[in-house]
């Protein structure tokens, strides 16, 4: 019984051992099935929609349409055409320097130019309400400068006398009513309430009225002489008031959606160096100069004690607070120009790859990316356009090897001749089926590869073609042959 027993516990024993030799081979990357050491795991750099290569996430996950989403290995993208492998000796000697883009709130800054104006609401126009001569004019030329209550010039009207007169009559009369209205008609000529009150003391009629300035300012226009006749029509001067400014700004087309009143501003002009000033944008004009395709925004600024003269130059700046968080990476990462914008992605190891991207507003050192980058992206700031040359150079070649590999790109077809055009190197065919890219029977144009091709063939023959899909997507046809019958 002992006997019988001794066998049957070895082989349960060799059993137990055989298999955790099995897991111990299997843990240290045994293949089963052909007894070779497997390779290492593959590395997984991150995890894609199926759908949508640009959602990209760190670990697995669902996609927005519910799919699960795949690993991207290593080996994958050192395959894919358009990537580039740098020995990291010669990233350093190239300065090649990589950033992780950035997600969050970009506040956008607009700049632009503009210049410096009077404030119009501040501008006081000077017209007499009566016709008459100037008399010594006090301001002399555009630019003087003004004060309050000083007089600008004296006018003498003969229209005003006789007023002043009738109201001295209706004061001796002693009727109210008649008082009254010689006194309204003194105010509506342009008398102040003290040159009345001074004619009711002196009881002499003044041949010349003052006109003085109601505020401090400037003399912004000056459209009279003494000796020169004015009515009230005539403009004879304005007033400006420089402790208000406006500085007119110039937005491109493409910024006008972003402006609104109200957004904070800030300006420098050259009289003021290392100083900066801030406004806020008070009114937006509704056109745009058909020459420059600029639109207009006015800017208000007390001055106070600072003085801004009309026509100064001003570098200004919109700040335009961001709404919501966007990727945007250093506008030096950019390589414009071309079919589109690119940037270099660093996909580690001293790989590379250049990617088109749609490009959003730019903000001072960076710009918005809306299309092409993930937030775990890094992408090349410095050294990028050598990066990028090799990269589109490999992917072309790539592409081009791929077009003379790719025998699919060619089939026969049995077809009939149904029209020849010699001008344009084409020939009207009914072909039959080609069932290698999907394409029922149909009538079409197709261009010949060499014109010799349109002298083998009439109208009504029966012909195999030989047609081949070119990298723009057109068909050609490169021989033509008998059919069989």
């Amino acid at each position: 019984m002992k006997k019988a027993i001794l066998p049957l516990a070895t082989l349960v024993i060799g059993v137990i051992v055989g298999f955790s030799v099995s897991e111990l081979i299997d843990e240290q990357g045994v293949d089963r099935e052909s007894g070779a050491v497997s390779e290492q795991p593959r590395e997984i750099l991150y995890w894609v929609a199926p759908m949508d290569p640009n959602f990209r996430r760190d670990k697995p996950g669902k996609s927005p349409m519910g799919m699960d989403l795949v690993p991207v290995y290593a080996e994958s993208i050192e395959q894919a055409p358009g990537t580039v492998q740098i020995d990291p000796s010669v990233i350093q000697n190239l300065g090649v320097r990589s950033e992780t883009v950035k997600y969050g709130k970009l506040d956008k800054k607009i700049e632009t130019v503009g210049y410096v104006e009077y404030d119009e609401n501040a501008l006081q126009h000077i017209h007499t309400r009566v016709d008459g001569w100037v008399e010594k004019l006090s301001v002399k030329a555009e630019g003087d400068p003004v004060n309050k209550d000083e007089t600008l010039f004296e006018l003498y009207s003969r229209t005003l006398v006789n007023a002043q007169q009738e109201y001295l009559l209706a004061k001796t009369s002693g009727q109210d009513p008649l008082i009254a209205a010689s006194q309204e008609r003194l105010v509506s000529l342009g008398m102040t309430a003290p040159e009345i009150l001074d004619l009711d003391r002196t009881q002499t009629v003044s041949q010349r009225v003052k006109v003085v300035a109601n505020t401090d300012g400037v003399v912004a226009m000056l459209g009279v002489r003494e000796g020169v006749y004015v009515t009230p029509a005539t403009h004879v001067m304005s007033i400006a008031d420089l402790d208000r400014v406006w500085i007119l700004a110039e937005v491109m087309e493409r910024h006008a959606d972003a402006v609104a009143v109200g957004q904070k501003v800030v300006f420098e002009v050259d009289s003021k160096p290392g100083r900066s000033f801030e406004g806020q944008v008070e009114y937006i004009y509704p056109d745009l100069d058909p020459r420059t395709r600029s639109l207009k925004v006015r800017i208000g600024y007390s001055a106070e004690e600072d003085v801004f003269r009309p026509n100064m130059f001003a570098r200004v700046s919109i700040m335009i607070s961001s709404e919501r968080d966007v990727i945007h990476v250093p506008t030096s990462a950019l390589i414009r120009g071309g079919a589109s914008d690119r940037v270099v992605l660093d996909l580690g190891e001293g790989r590379f790859k250049s990617v088109p991207v749609l490009v959003g507003y730019e903000s001072g050192s960076f710009t918005e990316i809306l299309r092409g980058l993930d937030v775990m992206d890094r992408v090349v700031i410095s050294g990028q356009f050598l990066i990028d040359s090799e990269s589109n150079i490999d992917a072309a070649l790539a592409r081009f090897q791929e077009l003379a590999n790719d025998e699919s790109m060619r089939e026969e077809v049995g077809a009939e001749i149904l029209g020849v055009n010699a001008s344009r190197g084409t020939l009207r065919v009914k072909h039959d089926r080609v069932d290698a890219w999907g394409w029922p029977a149909m009538t079409m144009d197709m261009n010949v590869a060499d014109a010799s091709l349109i002298q083998q063939v009439a109208i009504g023959d029966q012909v195999e073609l030989e047609i081949e899909k070119q990298p723009e997507g057109d068909v050609q046809i490169t021989a033509i042959r008998e059919a069989i019958q």
